[in-house]
């Protein structure tokens, strides 16, 4: 018996010597994966993870738990993953806002603690209203929200959130906008909240409310894009109502599947390949395209390069809005350069 035992750790430390990591070799995965998703469900990045994740149980051959973290605008999700053993078994299926976390003094990790398994797709910021509002497109909007102070409600998903950005564009090309902001744990029960009439406006994703735009549970007041998009014609682009906006666009969140740096290469490769071939299916394709998503499946320096250049733009827009806690100079964030 003590022969067999020696000779058990005499393998596992050649093992070791050689370069193996236990639970990262070609047997990967052996049990099921944990996924945060750090928003609330029905939201964009819920919609993205939950129809891309069914194609990658099937090329894994494991299944994939997907679990709603949400709190502390993505952070509670992201620190969650961050602390988790870096073996592929637990990912983070993540947005954009990790990015600013820093200079919004939301915490001290971002996606520089995590190794980009893959960006799957990029979306359209929309300007939506509930029904019953006085106004029906943008100009009316700014109008009467200036001659009633407090009285129009802004939803949004806290600091660096995606409707926290657009705000700041507005501020910038039409100053202080006197509103009242009530937050949301993501752009799914937001977007639930405009249609009860808890809420006025909300800057959401195109992705997230477009359907809600055509069964006309809620109207669409802009898109924040240089030219309309083709899931909704009728609605303005936002450089027709004020060329201001132009010098942010474009610009837009993301979404994608991050493993805590650390994950052993070997792992970070087949889940990338699984994720990627995922997002090659029809099926994902047509729905990110009906929804309003733009594809990208991107992966490795690639992924880390769109990060910077977002990183580099939308922290400095913070900044110059004074919406940020912390100087992107502190954390070594360049401003990004104009054209």
């Amino acid at each position: 018996m003590r022969f067999r035992s020696l000779a058990m750790t005499a393998a596992g430390a050649a093992a070791i010597l050689a370069g193996v990591v236990p639970g990262s070799a070609q047997t990967y995965p052996t049990k099921e994966i944990q996924g945060i998703i750090q928003w609330g469900a029905g939201g964009s990045t819920d919609t993205v993870m939950r129809a891309v994740s069914p194609k990658v149980e099937e090329i894994l051959g494991q299944s994939i738990v997907l679990k709603n973290v949400t709190g502390g605008a993505g952070a509670i999700g992201l620190n969650q993953v961050a602390a988790a053993r870096p073996d592929g078994y637990s990912l983070l299926m993540g947005a954009e806002n990790p990015l600013i976390y820093k200079v919004m003094g939301l915490g001290t990790k971002d996606y520089g603690d995590f190794v980009a398994i893959d960006i799957l797709a990029r979306g359209t910021p929309i300007l939506v209203a509930r029904p019953g509002t006085p106004f029906d497109d943008y100009a009316s909007m700014i109008e009467y929200v200036k001659a009633h102070p407090g009285e129009v409600k802004f939803g949004s998903t806290g600091p660096g959130g995606l409707p926290s950005v657009v705000t700041a564009m507005i501020r910038d090309v039409e100053g202080e906008l006197p509103v009242t902001v009530i937050p949301y744990d993501g752009d799914g029960p937001a977007l639930t909240a405009l249609q009860s009439g808890a809420i006025d406006v909300m800057p959401a994703v195109l992705g997230a409310a477009v359907e809600s735009v055509k069964a006309e549970k809620i109207k669409a007041l802009a898109v924040f894009a240089s030219e309309g998009v083709k899931q909704l014609p009728e609605v303005q682009a936002i450089t027709a109502a004020n060329e201001g906006y132009a010098k942010f666009l474009p610009w837009g969140p993301f979404f994608g599947v991050f493993a805590p740096k650390g994950t052993p290469d070997d792992v970070v490769a087949k889940l990338q390949e699984a994720f990627r071939t995922a997002a090659e299916q029809d099926s994902f394709k047509s729905l990110m395209d009906n929804r309003g998503y733009t594809l990208m499946n991107i992966s490795g320096e690639e992924a880390q390069d769109f990060m910077t250049s977002w990183q580099q733009t939308t922290a400095w827009l913070l900044q110059d809005a004074g919406l940020t806690k912390a100087s992107p100079e502190e954390f070594g964030i360049e401003r990004a350069a104009q054209d």
